[in-house]
């Protein structure tokens, strides 16, 4: 089972965002039979099949095996991924366009460029599933606090004055072979947790500049 899958069609997209189905998805992260999930959830078998087959029609839960019981065969399902993420490739003509306001201090640029971020890396996972390789990617992440919005603005331009003399020191445009790759940097208020809601892990260790690359996919 994958951790993230990414979903790109418009008719996936369409069928996870239904309430009973995207339930299902998650009781599935652990294999299970239609009977079993109806009764955990409370509604007809019936029902919880039509929805498993159209899930599995999009690839959204397959056949983790089959049990013959009698002249019945009950077939166990489980989920592609433990969770989901919806590309804006599912959207088209609508997806976030970071080039129709380059702004940098505009927080609606920032979930473009996020938006963007997704589709694309979505986009490689799914070409590098195909061919069966590895995708090399880094990512850092972490929380700081700053005691003033000018501590934050410095720290600000002093990120931008290290992230370009970084791109100046390694960039090559005319280098054979080359390939390009997209570097995204950004710094947003942290979101409070929704009580209830258990909150992302932090990772003090962010300032320090010590944290290590994402895991290969």
């Amino acid at each position: 089972m994958l951790d993230v899958a990414v979903i790109e069609e418009p008719a996936a997209a369409a069928a996870v965002l239904d309430p009973i189905r995207a339930r299902l998805l998650a009781e599935l992260r652990t294999p299970a039979s239609a009977a079993a999930v109806a009764a955990r959830i409370g509604l007809p078998r019936q029902k919880v099949n039509y929805h498993l087959k159209e899930l599995e029609r999009h690839g959204l839960v397959q056949l983790v095996e089959e049990h013959r019981k009698g002249n019945v065969t009950e077939r166990i399902m489980g989920a592609a991924a433990r969770s989901f993420v919806i590309s804006p490739a599912a959207l088209p003509g609508v997806a976030p366009d970071p080039a129709l306001e380059p702004n940098r201090l505009s927080a609606r640029w920032m979930l473009a460029v996020a938006a963007r971020l997704v589709r694309d890396v979505g986009a490689l996972i799914t070409g590098a599933d195909r061919a069966n390789k590895r995708l090399a990617t880094f990512a850092l992440d972490g929380e700081l606090t700053f005691a003033s919005a000018a501590d934050r603005a410095a720290f600000i331009a002093e990120l931008a004055a290290g992230t370009a003399q970084l791109v100046e020191k390694y960039h090559s445009a005319t280098a054979a072979g080359g390939r390009k790759h997209r570097l995204v940097v950004a710094l947003h208020p942290s979101v409070k947790p929704v009580s209830g809601v258990k909150a992302p892990e932090a990772h003090p260790q962010l300032p320090a500049g010590t944290p290590g690359p994402a895991k290969e996919q």
